[in-house]
């Protein structure tokens, strides 16, 4: 038995319907994928900058907070980064931890958040 233009009308609606909580559905799972992720990465790279400098450990954290600030906004830390970043855009593959800090390559330029004074 054929359908009537309303009946297909309304099939088609709600088709649309479940294909919209399907990409909903989907966007929550990229968002949650997404902390995750981002979660991962700042307590691996928190236990990476531990290891490496124990004496911060007893810091509150508003000094650690000056420490990174005080760290990172010298000429040599951002010649570095810079270096870090170009490599990281000339080459996809991400390096391990420890070949990341042995490899530091400064460039003579600075990006333009450096230049701006945006970490």
């Amino acid at each position: 038995m054929a359908l009537t233009k309303s009946e297909k009308i309304a099939n088609y609606k709600k088709e649309i319907e479940e294909l919209e909580n399907r990409c909903k559905r989907l966007i929550q799972e990229q968002k949650e994928q997404e902390r995750k992720d981002r979660t991962k990465r700042l307590c691996k790279r928190a236990g990476l900058l531990e290891s490496l400098m124990p004496d911060t450990v007893p810091l509150t954290d508003d000094l650690f907070k000056v420490f990174l600030e005080k760290t990172i906004s010298t000429d040599h830390s951002r010649r570095i980064l810079d270096g870090l970043t170009a490599q990281t855009a000339a080459t996809p593959a991400q390096p391990s931890a420890g070949s990341a800090a042995r490899t530091t390559t400064p460039t003579t330029s600075k990006s333009t958040d450096t230049a701006q004074g945006n970490g």
